[in-house]
């Protein structure tokens, strides 16, 4: 019988921690709970998590700095929580490498399908290894490398999944819904402020002039079309 998925629950408020402990227990997930980003750093020493989750507002290491370190060693999923909304602490989490953001207070079952969703990217990534050699760019999805015109780019892991979605359905329109559903999960297809962000920092690594994009190209109202170029 495979071991369940283990989740590691970072945050500085004990009514938090014991929610999401009783609740993700009762769908049979392993889980592990720290009080601050460095007893979180400590238990992964000896314990490897499938998912995290943190808050963002801690002290001394927090959610932030908590991505940023995990980041550099590993691609686990990373599910920030924070009651902050404003776009700009959205950003600079997901820039750090976390790959969703839940707002305090939240329903139990929005985050529920968000830890699911997150969990199914670590499923997919045992499926075979495969290079992605289309226009001015060559993605390796094994090894997560992405060069562009041969400079190589260091994209976050989410960022990563939306360009090899896209890269794969080349000079295809796809839409909001279908793009936030596929990386996300079917939770979250309304969250079109999640490709706003996602794409902007896509552009910025990747084009030329991120003001005039070429290779990710918006049809309004509608979606993006991935242009590989020649």
């Amino acid at each position: 019988m495979a071991d369940p998925p283990h989740i590691l629950v970072v945050d500085d408020e004990p009514q938090i921690t014991r929610v999401l402990r009783t609740s993700l227990s009762a769908q049979g997930y392993d889980i592990r709970v720290a009080n601050s980003g460095e007893m979180a750093l400590e238990i992964m020493k000896d314990w490897s998590p499938n998912l995290i989750i943190t808050d963002l507002s801690m002290p001394s290491i927090d959610g932030v700095q908590l991505c940023r370190a995990v980041r550099a060693v590993s691609h686990i999923p990373i599910l920030v929580l924070s009651v902050r909304d404003q776009e700009r602490q959205k950003v600079e989490a997901l820039d750090a490498g976390a790959d969703d953001y839940v707002t305090k207070p939240f329903g139990m079952s929005e985050l529920l399908a968000r830890v699911r969703a997150n969990l199914r990217r670590v499923a997919t990534e045992s499926e075979p290894e495969s290079v992605i050699e289309i226009g001015d760019f060559r993605i390796d999805t094994g090894a997560r490398k992405v060069t562009v015109r041969r400079r190589e780019v260091r994209l976050t892991p989410k960022e990563f999944e939306l360009l090899v979605y896209m890269a794969r359905r080349p000079g295809k329109v796809i839409n909001h819904r279908t793009l936030l559903g596929a990386i996300w999960g079917g939770q979250s297809t309304e969250q079109v402020e999640y490709l706003r962000v996602f794409v902007g920092q896509l552009r910025k690594k990747l084009e030329p002039d991120a003001s005039s994009p070429r290779y990710i190209v918006t049809e309004p109202w509608v979606g993006y079309r991935f242009e590989p170029g020649e």
